[in-house]
C-alpha cells in the first residue's frame, strides 16, 4: 500500500483514512500468509526462530524457583532495594510533573550499564514519561539479574542458564521494544505523517513471507553486494577442489614475494571472505602488498550428500590437502598457516598430527579467536549438553546437516540486543531498512554443516573439551597432542569476544612448546580481529611472559593503540624466508580451474 502511494507520488502524510485503510491491507495479506500457506506453519517449531527449547527452559526455571523457595531471604533483600528505588523514581516523577521547569529528577535513581546504547536517544531524557518508563525498567532488570543469580543450590551449569535465559527475558520486555513504548518510533509516526508505521508492518509481513512462516529478520542491504563485484575482489585463481574446499592461490601484488606461503583456514561454520570483505578492509590484500604468498581454503556448502563427512574429513581433506597442493605450487616444503576460530581448531589438529612426523611444514602457525580449553567457554555451553545433543543429531538427521540459518540465530541469541531487537526496532517500529553493511553481509551469509561433522565437535572437542587433553581425540589412528607442536605459535583472541572468550585461547600458551607470543585485542570476535591497521581503531596488549592466570597477564600487559596486525607482521617476518621472483598461479599438476572467489563460496546455506 506505501509503495503504491509513492508510486502516485504521494508526499503527503496519511491520512487517517489511508493509514487505516493500508492496515487493513495488511492485516489481511497477514491472515492469508498463514491461511493459504499451512505448509509453512504446520510443522513450526518455535527453535526455528530462537535455537532453545521453551519446555526445557521450563525446566530450568520449575528447577530454579523450588531452590529459590528454600530461601526467600535472598528474594526479600532483593526486593526490599527494588520498592526503594521504585519509590524514589516515582517521587521524581511526580516532581518532574508537577514542576514548572518539568526537569526530573529520577535520573540519579539509576543509569544504563556501559556499553548499553538502547537508551541513546535523547527522548529517554527528556520526557519524564519516558525517563520513567526507562528506569523502572532498569530496576526491574537489577533486581531479575539478581534474583536469578542469589539462588543457592543449582550446579554451575544449570546456574548459567538460568542466568543467560533470564537476560533474554528482559532484553525482550527492554520498553524500547515495543511501539506503545518507545518514544523515537512515536514520535517518527507523527513526523512522517503514519508513514513509517506502514512501513514497518510492510517489513514485518516480507521478514515472515521470505522466512517461509517463521520471522526471518532482514538485517543488510543484500542488493548492496556482490561476491567478485564489490566483496571478495582481491584477484586470485582456484587452483585445487576436492568434496569439502576448494583451494585459492591469490595473484601477487609485488614483483617478488617471500618463500614460504601463508595458508589461510577460515571457519567452516562460516564464508572465508571475512578475510576478504573489501579492498580497504581485506586482509588479504594486505598480506599480498607486503610480498606474502598467499592462499586460502573455501570451505563447501554442504547439503545431504555430505552428511557423512567427518571432523576428520576436515582435517585431512580440508588442511591436510591445501598444505599438499601448496608445497607442489611453491615448490617449497615449509609454509606457514593461519586458523581462524574454528579454522583454528581444525588447523591444530593437523599440527599436531604432523607433529609425530620427524619434519612438520609449517614454519610458523597463526591462531585469531580459537580455543583450545573448552572449559568455561562462555554463553555457547548454554546450548551444548547431552541431551541437547541428541535432540540436536535426531534433528539434523532428517537433512544430513545444521542449517546455516540455525547456526547464525544461535550466535545471534548471544548479543540479542545487538543482532536481534536492534533491527526489530529498526525495521518495524522505525520502519527503515537496513543499512548496506559489508560485515553484516558475511554474517548473514550462512554456511551449513555436515551432521557427522558437527556433532564429533560438539560432544568431543567442545562438551568433552579432547582437544587440550592429550590423545583423547584420534585422527587416523593416532593420538592428537598439542603439546607436539614446536612450531612459533602467535595467538591472537579478542578482549570483548562472546564467542571465544579470550581466556580459553590464552591457555594455549601453556600447551603449545615452540616459542609462543599472545596478544589480546580489543573489541570482539570479528571486529578485533579484522581491524585494518588503517582504520585507526582500538588497541591491543602484549606481554612476553605466561602467568597461569590470565588476570595476571592482563594486568602486567602494555597496550598499543591501533591494529595488532603491524605486530603480527614483525612476528611472522623471520618464518617467511627469502625473497624470491613471484609466479603466476598453479603448476602443471594443478592448474587453474577458475578464477577467485570460485563456485563453493556461491553457493547459499539451507
Amino acid at each position: 500500500m506505501l509503495r503504491e502511494l509513492e508510486e502516485k507520488g504521494q508526499e503527503k502524510p496519511l491520512d487517517p483514512l489511508q493509514m487505516t485503510e493500508a492496515l487493513m491491507q495488511m492485516g489481511i495479506r497477514l491472515q492469508n500468509l498463514f491461511q493459504h500457506k499451512s505448509d509453512y506453519h504446520q510443522n513450526f517449531d518455535f527453535e526455528d526462530i530462537f535455537p532453545m527449547n521453551p519446555w526445557r527452559v521450563a525446566q530450568l526455571y520449575g528447577e530454579a524457583a523450588t531452590r529459590l523457595m528454600g530461601n526467600p531471604e535472598k528474594i526479600a533483600e532483593a526486593t526490599q532495594e527494588y520498592m526503594k528505588d521504585l519509590g524514589e523514581l516515582g517521587n521524581g516523577m511526580l516532581d518532574a510533573t508537577l514542576s514548572k521547569a518539568g526537569q526530573s529528577r529520577a535520573g540519579d535513581i539509576i543509569a544504563p550499564c556501559k556499553g548499553d546504547h538502547r537508551f541513546k536517544d535523547p527522548l529517554w531524557d527528556a520526557n519524564p514519561y519516558f525517563s520513567y518508563l526507562k528506569q523502572s525498567y532498569l530496576l526491574w532488570n537489577r533486581w531479575m539479574r539478581k534474583v536469578s543469580r542469589s539462588i543457592e543450590g543449582l550446579d554451575k551449569d544449570t546456574a548459567h542458564k538460568v542466568d543467560f535465559y533470564t537476560r533474554q527475558f528482559t532484553d525482550f520486555f527492554a520498553p524500547g521494544n515495543f511501539l506503545w513504548t518507545n518514544p523515537k518510533a512515536l514520535q517518527k509516526i507523527i513526523d512522517s505523517g503514519g508513514k513509517s508505521l506502514v512501513q514497518g508492518m510492510e517489513n514485518f509481513i516480507r521478514d515472515i513471507e521470505q522466512g517461509k512462516g517463521s520471522l526471518n529478520i532482514k538485517m543488510v542491504d543484500y542488493d548492496a553486494f556482490k561476491l567478485g563485484g564489490n566483496l571478495a575482489t582481491t584477484p586470485g585463481k582456484v587452483i585445487f577442489q576436492n568434496d569439502l574446499i576448494q583451494l585459492i592461490q591469490y595473484l601477487p601484488l609485488t614483483r617478488q614475494v617471500y618463500q614460504a606461503p601463508l595458508l589461510l583456514v577460515p571457519p567452516c561454520i562460516n564464508k572465508y571472505y571475512i578475510f576478504d570483505l573489501r579492498e580497504e578492509n581485506s586482509f588479504i590484500r594486505w598480506c599480498l602488498a607486503q610480498g606474502i604468498q598467499l592462499f586460502t581454503i573455501s570451505w563447501v556448502n554442504p547439503d545431504q550428500e555430505l552428511a557423512a563427512k567427518t571432523f576428520e574429513d576436515y582435517v585431512f581433506e580440508g588442511v591436510g590437502s591445501a598444505v599438499r597442493v601448496i608445497q607442489d605450487v611453491t615448490r617449497h616444503s615449509l609454509l606457514n598457516a593461519v586458523g581462524f576460530c574454528i579454522g583454528g581448531t581444525i588447523l591444530s589438529c593437523y599440527a599436531a598430527y604432523r607433529a609425530l612426523e620427524k619434519k612438520s611444514p609449517f614454519s610458523s602457525i597463526t591462531y585469531f579467536a580459537s580455543l583450545f580449553d573448552f572449559k568455561n567457554s562462555g554463553d555457547l555451553n548454554v546450548f551444548i549438553d547431552e541431551d541437547q545433543l541428541t535432540t540436536l543429531e535426531e534433528r539434523m538427521k532428517a537433512k544430513g546437516y545444521m542449517e546455516g540459518k540455525f547456526l547464525a540465530r544461535t550466535f545471534n541469541l548471544l548479543r540479542a540486543n545487538d543482532l536481534i531487537w536492534w533491527f526489530v526496532i529498526n525495521n518495524y517500529l522505525l520502519g527503515e531498512e537496513p543499512a548496506a553493511f559489508d560485515l553484516l553481509y558475511w554474517n548473514s551469509d550462512s554456511t551449513n554443516l555436515p551432521t557427522a561433522m558437527y556433532i564429533y565437535y560438539l560432544r568431543e572437542v567442545f562438551l568433552g573439551n579432547h582437544l587440550i587433553q592429550p590423545g583423547k581425540l584420534v585422527m587416523q589412528g593416532k593420538p592428537i597432542d598439542l603439546t607436539k607442536i614446536k612450531a612459533p605459535t602467535y595467538i591472537l583472541n579478542t578482549h570483548d569476544d562472546h564467542i571465544a572468550p579470550w581466556h580459553c585461547g590464552y591457555a594455549g600458551t601453556h600447551v603449545f612448546k615452540g616459542p609462543t607470543r599472545f596478544v589480546l585485542g580489543d573489541s570482539g570476535h570479528i571486529a578485533g580481529v579484522f581491524n585494518h591497521p588503517k582504520a585507526r581503531k582500538y588497541r591491543y596488549w602484549t606481554y612476553d611472559e605466561h602467568p597461569e592466570n590470565p588476570a595476571d597477564w592482563l594486568e602486567k600487559a602494555t597496550s598499543h593503540p591501533g591494529s595488532w596486525w603491524n605486530d603480527w607482521s614483525a612476528w611472522i617476518a623471520p618464518y617467511l624466508g627469502s625473497k624470491i621472483d613471484a609466479r603466476p598461479p598453479g603448476s602443471i599438476t594443478f592448474p587453474v580451474l577458475e578464477d577467485a572467489p570460485g563456485r563453493y563460496v556461491m553457493k547459499k546455506g539451507g
